[in-house]
């Protein structure tokens, strides 16, 4: 089986941000004069749609309190003061092959659209994806709609789709549309974590990608 369309995370799949957004997160609290919490909560939450990820760091604030948090988020993450991004190592070569291969491509991310729209000027890939869609047009992973949503703009079915990510979140929403789905074990979630959702395989580098295509259409 050949899979048509290929669904990417952005951020710990194709770039490099964990220490940035935790970085971030760390700030906009600071702002607001609440206690930080630990680096491996922020880096659990990393995969889901801000609001959703402001809920889960703090269950008992208000919604008042997540608005500020997610605004402070912001400012800081369009400042130039916080840790740089940087895409993986092979990440833009990757694409570059898949796209020569005749895949079409696209993003599934618990960015906003502000951010990706950030992240895509600012690494020139912008050109590679035929569709993307972010946590605040629809619903957070692991929701399927972002997924349902571009498997009916690009005509494709589910069986013609592999969602590729780094986090559990994907994986699960991955499965919640039917999809098939390869973790990669580079980002932030642990390969076990991955594994728990069943994913036909987890791959240690974003170069490995058309190979493994190449060996998975053999088998």
């Amino acid at each position: 089986m050949k899979f048509e369309l290929l669904i990417f995370d952005w951020d710990g799949t194709l770039m490099d941000s964990e220490a940035r957004i935790i970085s971030c997160v760390e700030a906009a609290v600071r702002d607001l004069g609440m206690p930080v919490p630990d680096t491996d909560s922020i880096s659990n939450i990393i995969g889901l749609g801000l609001k959703e990820a402001v809920h889960q760091l703090f269950p008992d604030a208000d919604d008042q309190l997540h608005l500020q948090i997610a605004a402070r988020y912001r400012v800081h993450f369009f400042s130039d003061e916080e840790a740089p991004s940087q895409l993986f190592d092979g990440a833009r070569e990757t694409l570059q092959e898949l796209t020569d291969r005749g895949h079409m491509l696209a993003v599934a991310t618990g960015k906003g659209r502000q951010g990706l729209d950030y992240a895509l000027e600012t690494t020139g890939l912008g050109d590679f994806f035929h569709l993307t869609r972010c946590a605040d047009e629809t619903f957070s992973k692991p929701h399927p709609e972002m997924l349902n949503q571009i498997l009916e703009l690009s005509g494709m079915n589910p069986h013609q789709a592999l969602m590729i990510g780094d986090t559990e979140y994907d994986m699960e929403m991955a499965v919640n549309a039917g999809m098939s789905c390869l973790g990669v074990t580079y980002g932030v979630h642990a390969a076990e974590r991955l594994r728990k959702h069943k994913p036909l395989d987890c791959i240690d580098h974003i170069a490995m990608i058309p190979n493994w295509l190449d060996d998975y259409v053999k088998s």
